[in-house]
């Protein structure tokens, strides 16, 4: 690969980063100059000191830092340095024409960000062309600025007044690193350019500064979505994505103006804001919180707690006068909500996975299904759960009386129009709610205890269409079971009106893509194999249910009866090309049908949503821990117990053997006896007579060697010796 000209090089501190990845992926695409094209014509034939730099072609080429070593190098940039000197971070600094310092993430890098300015500007004399600083910097410089107006306390600010801008005291070092970087780059403009564009909360893409909020809003585990405050601040923002254009803009105009705010036109309040994410993807609900209660959260930094309650009311004027925007979100994250959750889902990869289990009684589709939702995280969703949960619900809303609902709105008063609004909905809902209840109770009193098909579909239709349906997805155990009530159930509305009665089959309706099933598992197993695995089912699992021999004929029959006619709720997917996977339960000869689920596992693939939360990776890892202790245990007990063993069997050896040699010294002892008799008869009776003669004798005489008087009076006076033969 040719080496691209020097000067095309932009430095971006840690790629890896929410913002770092996010501006370096657009910039690595946008052409040198391409900001500029509108303005060619009108400044064709004007005279103008200032050179505009004509579109050349070529791509910026993005090079930078990583925040983590072990991060992966991202695909758009051309080089990641891993940096172990400033003297090595100064000469890349010095091959790239435009350095970007971003400081609202990690506060970390703010002193390194006004090092590089400041080594960049000890060179400036050894720049064969000019060299362009740009700081990212916050809003949160500002969050102390008083109105300037007091007659008008809601007017905005704008980079006009930036002299006279107060800083939050938690981000004195961001302020501070401002006014350093714009200090250097007034000595010498044509050779180092210096700016800060100073960014609105950023969001978008994965999401960044309302993560929280997103993250909690698709999890669906909470009622209502937390309001820290009265959620009255208005909290400036801007798409990542048109952060990314302001700044290709700045390098590309080279302004003269130093100071660029980069905010979109929306001044939303964070109530404004979480209620629009919740009811756009969490539970539609919020619920004010003391503002205490943010600092309690593990999720959120001191940082992020204190831009949540930043209260700004901002309006960029030169960016609208001065550069070539193309807005993602001018208008802010509210009234671009669709756009930028959709962004969210896909860029975290969270699509929802929906999946539908069809099959006989006593296949296992209920097991399955359930474990599935386990694996997967998502939602379980069998029809009688579903009508059982929306007659409680119903029952709920009804309890709640229209005079307790209005005692309510009265009490919470003046100042809370949101909430006045959520409990006067809730206060009309009361009596539709009664109807529809009493509708349902009438309806099942006339079908012997069972719901008809009318009231069944509405209220399936009404889980799926739920936001936790809707993010994380589903599992639905056994239904729809016919050709029609599929069509019903996922038809698009605004077709019921065209149906002529009668033609439903003729005409297949536009479906429903929000709700309709991604994978249809049909399992399959003669009736011969269905019947001998319930009967070999427990009592107690048999009682209660219909699995007892008469009901559970009756209900293979009527499967058998709808699913073996022309039309069948498999042909409906079928003809939307929603082919179902065919599983032969029968061929694994497992009751519990683990070898089933695994391939209908295989087949969907990997989960798509977050990975584990915190507290379970903390569960799995405490799980992990009090298993090898067990573990541990017990190998321990188990060496405890061999070791045992072997001592109790060595000492059963030793005292065997010692057994053993007490039995061979006594019978040595009795043989060494027995071998003594025969020698000490002939001693008392042929040598120790003569001896004790010759001991009288030798005491008589006294010999000068009476050992050796001894021996001769012995030899001579044995008995034994006969001294005629010798």
């Amino acid at each position: 690969m040719e080496e691209a000209p020097r000067g095309r090089r932009v430095f971006l501190n840690h790629l890896d980063s929410y913002c770092g990845r996010n501006i370096g992926e657009y910039l690595s695409t946008c052409v040198v100059g391409a900001t500029l094209e509108s303005l060619e014509e009108e400044e064709e034939g004007d005279e103008n000191d200032s050179v505009v730099e004509v579109p050349t072609g070529e791509i910026y080429e993005i090079v930078g830092t990583l925040s983590k070593p072990e991060s992966a190098n991202p695909p758009f940039a051309k080089e990641t340095y891993t940096v172990s000197s400033r003297e090595a971070l100064l000469s890349h600094l010095l091959e790239c024409e435009i350095v970007l310092y971003n400081i609202t993430e990690d506060a970390n890098q703010i002193e390194e960000a006004t090092w590089a300015a400041s080594a960049l500007h000890k060179e400036i004399e050894t720049f064969a062309k000019q060299k362009l600083f740009i700081l990212i910097s916050t809003i949160m410089t500002w969050a102390n600025t008083k109105p300037f107006d007091p007659e008008d306390p809601e007017a905005p600010f704008s980079e006009e007044n930036f002299n006279k801008r107060k800083s939050h005291p938690g981000f004195m070092d961001h302020i501070n690193a401002e006014k350093h970087i714009i200090k250097l780059g007034k000595t010498n403009k044509k050779k180092f350019s210096t700016y800060v564009v100073v960014s609105g909360h950023q969001y978008g893409a994965e999401e960044g500064f309302f993560h929280y909020f997103f993250k909690m809003c698709w999890l669906g585990e909470t009622p209502a979505i937390p309001v820290f405050g009265d959620g009255n601040n208005v909290i400036p923002t801007i798409h990542i994505r048109d952060l990314a254009v302001v700044l290709q803009n700045v390098a590309d105009h080279r302004p003269v103006f130093q100071y660029v705010l980069a905010v979109d036109t929306s001044m939303h309040t964070l109530g404004e804001l979480v209620k629009c994410i919740s009811k756009n993807l969490g539970p539609g609900k919020i619920e004010k919180v003391p503002k205490e209660n943010a600092f309690l959260s593990r999720e959120l930094t001191q940082m992020q707690v204190d831009m949540l309650f930043v209260n700004l009311r901002m309006k960029s004027i030169y960016l609208k006068d001065n550069f070539n925007i193309k807005w993602f979100a001018e208008a802010g994250l509210i009234e671009n909500i669709a756009e930028v959750i959709m962004e969210y889902k896909q860029a975290r990869g969270l699509l929802p996975l929906k999946v539908c289990i069809h099959g006989p009684p006593g296949s296992g589709k209920s097991t399955i299904a359930k474990e599935l939702c386990k694996h997967y995280k998502l939602h379980y969703v069998g029809i009688n759960d579903v009508i059982s949960e929306k007659i409680a619900d119903l029952e709920q809303i009804v309890a709640k009386e229209p005079d307790k609902v209005e005692e309510e709105i009265e009490r919470e008063g003046e100042g809370e129009g949101e909430d006045l609004v959520e409990e006067e909905e809730e206060g009309e809902n009361v009596e539709a709610a009664k109807e529809l209840l009493d509708a349902i109770k009438e309806n099942m009193q006339q079908n012997k205890g069972h719901l008809g098909d009318e009231y069944r579909i509405k209220i399936m239709k009404d889980k799926l269409m739920s936001m936790p349906c809707r993010n994380q997805g589903y599992v639905l155990d056994g239904f729809p079971e016919t050709f029609e009530q599929a069509m019903d159930l996922f038809k698009v509305e605004d077709d019921e009106a065209e149906e002529e009665e009668g033609k439903a089959i003729a005409k297949m309706p536009k479906f429903n893509q929000i709700i309709i099933p991604e994978f249809i598992f049909s399992l399959t197993a003669s009736d011969e194999f269905l019947i001998n695995r319930i009967i070999k089912l427990p009592e107690s699992e048999v009682a209660g249910t219909h699995y007892t021999e008469d009901q559970f004929l009756q209900i293979l029959e009527h499967f058998r009866k709808i699913n073996t006619d022309d039309v069948t709720v498999l042909n409906y997917f079928d003809e939307l090309e929603i082919h179902p996977q065919f599983i032969d339960i029968a061929v694994y000869e497992d009751s519990e049908n683990i070898l089933a689920l695994s391939k209908i596992i295989k087949g969907i693939g990997e989960p798509r949503n977050y990975g584990l939360t915190d507290e379970e990776k903390e569960a799995l890892e405490r799980q992990a821990a009090e298993e090898l202790l067990a573990k541990e245990a017990e190998e321990k007990a188990e060496q405890k117990c061999k070791e045992d063993k072997e001592r109790e069997e060595r000492m059963a050896r030793w005292e065997e053997w010692n057994k053993q040699q007490e039995e061979v010294k006594k019978q040595e002892e009795e043989l060494l006896e027995a071998q003594s008799v025969p020698l000490r008869n002939y001693l008392m009776k042929n040598v120790m007579p003569t001896l004790m003669q010759g001991i009288n004798e030798c005491c008589r005489i006294r010999p000068d060697d009476p050992v050796n008087f001894l021996a001769e009076y012995l030899f001579k006076n044995s008995p034994d010796i006969d001294w005629n033969k010798r």
